[in-house]
């Protein structure tokens, strides 16, 4: 006589059939012998809650993970703004994005409960008739001030949408401090009513010229080695950050941005270990400073 087991598991029927007739085995341990296959068959099921991706980056979020991860307390957005410009024979024109990204992660994973929106690459650079500033050199993209500042707005607003109740612009180029600062101003004044708050936290930028600066004088180098754009303090940051992005055999002395190659300093003494001062100067002052803004401690 078969014995027959028909049970459901996950919107799955499982049908299994025995006959009595094999050998000389006793109905009840056979039924108990069906249940063990059972039970191995069924085991790997999927959690009913899935953990989060071990990722600060926002988009490699799916939209439910990013949910509950906002649930969780991860409600503060960083908002990084890097640009796409030269940077003259020995730094790759993606600098200030790929520097801006990772050093966000770096700041995102430091605060804890951050995660990071994709950088705005596209930024203010220059007039384009005639060029001026970085738009004279191939590969700069330039836009207009205002749609650089609707383009911070509508992120910003997104982010609100989406549950964030902090968000924090982080700029790695100094020509559109003022915008991003005009920006989180009129967006905070429209929300004062609200839990949701925007900061401009120019301390960022302020660590990684000023005070990256007066860390590399205190090791000997002058004003004229670090410089001011593709220069020593450049170089080293990003071969801290990215050094696929730099190319070694281009480095070479600058006088300034108006010269033909587009460098101001001398980026030959550049290295990782004096790189990885000017992150720790970046990471550090801006976690303080945006904690200091939130009011945390």
């Amino acid at each position: 006589m078969p014995i027959s087991i028909l049970l459901r598991r996950n919107d799955v029927l499982l049908w299994y059939s025995a006959f009595g007739a094999i050998g000389n085995v006793k109905r009840g341990w056979l039924v108990a012998l069906l249940f063990v296959v059972l039970i191995c068959s069924v085991c790997q099921v999927h959690p009913a809650t899935q953990p989060l991706p071990p990722t600060v980056y926002l988009e490699e979020f799916t939209w439910t993970e990013l949910r509950d991860a906002i649930r969780s307390g991860k409600t503060t957005a960083i908002l990084p703004i890097g640009g796409t410009e030269q940077s003259g024979p020995d730094i790759t024109l993606g600098k200030h994005n790929v520097r801006v990204k990772v050093l966000s992660g770096k700041i995102a994973q430091g605060l804890g409960n951050a995660l990071v929106a994709p950088v705005i690459a596209y930024v203010p650079e220059g007039g384009v008739n005639p060029p001026t500033s970085h738009m004279r050199y191939p590969g700069t993209i330039t836009v207009p001030d205002e749609v650089f500042k609707k383009t911070l707005e509508y992120a910003a607003r997104s982010l609100k949408l989406a549950g964030f109740q902090n968000i924090v612009m982080l700029g790695d180029h100094g020509s559109y401090q003022r915008l991003a600062d005009a920006v989180a101003t009129k967006l905070s004044r429209e929300w004062a009513g609200s839990e949701v708050r925007v900061f401009a936290v120019d301390a960022y930028y302020r660590a990684s010229t000023d005070g990256f600066e007066a860390i590399l004088k205190a090791r000997g180098y002058s004003s004229g080695e670090i410089g001011k754009h593709a220069g020593l303090a450049d170089a080293a940051l990003q071969l801290a950050v990215a050094p696929e992005t730099v190319r070694i055999d281009g480095m070479k002395k600058g006088s300034d941005r108006r010269s033909s190659d587009g460098v101001e300093g001398d980026p030959r003494r550049a290295s990782l270990e004096l790189g990885q001062l000017g992150v720790n100067e970046v990471v550090n002052t801006t976690i303080a400073a945006i904690r200091t803004s939130l009011g945390q401690h």
